[in-house]
């Protein structure tokens, strides 16, 4: 059933449903779905982002998957459908985990070797991240965690210096795997240098 929802719902009447006592919440993402009409050349991308391959595939309809899930992308042909503009409301990006940070940056080579690089390159703090566009402007996030737990980061998170600068500070990917390989550990490559107050409108994500 479809419920309308109106201005006047206020905070705390969104809110109420979290609240419930039996609450039951999702257990994981498990896709999403793309339209196009640039269908082939989003296919061909996304497998070679993701490292994908295709569990089912016509000349319409593709899902694809990187692990033992049936489909983690499905991409749909639709004709005449326009590339996402700018200041248009939308979901604004997918992120993936990578488990270190040596992934994250094999990854990046791999991927600037087929001529597919990031716009932006930032440890947010929380992860390490890199941000790709795919050919109709859908932004993909590829991250790492930079703490061990999820509780260090969110004690991270609470900070002043977060609170200061929670957009990130940038980073230079060749130069960070080239540490890597030198020998300088991930905790110490994961750890965000302090640059002082910078807010949202900075953000390039």
């Amino acid at each position: 059933m479809l419920v309308e929802m109106t201005n006047t719902n206020t905070r705390s009447e969104l809110a109420e449903p979290a609240r419930a006592k039996n609450r039951v919440s999702p257990s994981q993402i498990a896709h999403f779905v793309i339209y196009t009409s640039r269908y082939a050349e989003l296919t061909a991308w996304y497998k070679v982002a993701l490292g994908a391959t295709a569990t089912y595939e016509d000349d319409k309809l593709a899902f694809l998957s990187y692990d033992d899930e049936h489909h983690r992308v499905a991409i749909a042909g639709v004709p005449n459908l326009e590339r996402q503009r700018e200041g248009t409301a939308s979901i604004h990006h997918i992120a993936f985990t990578y488990l270190t940070l040596r992934d994250l940056l094999l990854t990046w080579k791999r991927l600037a070797e087929a001529a597919i690089v990031p716009y932006w390159t930032v440890n947010h703090g929380p992860t390490t991240s890199m941000y790709y566009a795919d050919p109709d402007g859908n932004r993909i996030e590829f991250q790492v965690d930079n703490f061990k737990t999820a509780a260090e980061a969110k004690a991270y998170c609470a900070l002043p210096e977060f609170a200061e600068n929670s957009v990130g500070v940038e980073f230079d990917p060749e130069d960070l795997l080239r540490r890597l390989e030198a020998g300088e550990s991930e905790a110490v490559l994961k750890r965000r240098p302090n640059i002082g107050p910078r807010g949202i409108e900075t953000s390039r994500a």
